[in-house]
């Protein structure tokens, strides 16, 4: 990576990932609340912001919705036995599923756990996740060699890293 400068960041940038580290305001125009509690244009914040994204400094903007809350109570990660030269293919087709949350490959850690791709899905009770892998194992058809689906016992809070004030 010789010659290649790394991204940085000034003063208002960093005062802008203090402000939405938490989260963003649960308003009709979250970054109008934020410009005016920093004193700036709502525009200076959007592009900034877009500007952070596009060069890497901030990974992604997004919705974590705490899923009990909603009333999902059921959630199981859904682990898959597929052949590794498609599990790029299939990860896509299984992520772009309105049921999955998130979808990822994953090392296998043979002989005791074969799996190698994982899908998030959530459900209002366990019934309702497995209906769910089913359309997963159905859309595998026989790249799908096998799965388990693992369930929370507990919710962890999901944050990323944080920038000190």
């Amino acid at each position: 990576m010789a010659g290649r400068e790394s991204p940085s960041i000034d003063a208002t940038d960093r005062r802008i990932i203090v402000a939405t580290q938490g989260g963003l305001p649960l308003t009709p125009q979250p970054y109008h609340a934020i410009a005016q509690d920093l004193g700036i244009e709502p525009g200076e914040v959007m592009e900034r912001l877009r500007r952070m994204l596009e060069a890497g400094i901030i990974r992604r903007i997004g919705v974590v919705p705490n899923h009990y809350a909603i009333g999902y109570r059921a959630n199981g990660m859904s682990v898959w036995d597929v052949p590794d030269a498609r599990v790029d293919e299939l990860g896509q087709k299984i992520g772009a599923l309105e049921s999955v949350t998130h979808c990822y490959r994953r090392p296998r850690h043979l002989p005791h756990w074969p799996y190698n791709l994982f899908a998030m899905v959530h459900g209002r009770d366990r019934a309702e996740v497995e209906a769910k892998v089913a359309e997963i194992a159905a859309l595998l058809g026989d790249a799908g060699r096998g799965h388990e689906i693992l369930y929370s016992t507990r919710i962890l809070k999901k944050t990323g890293m944080r920038l000190a004030q």
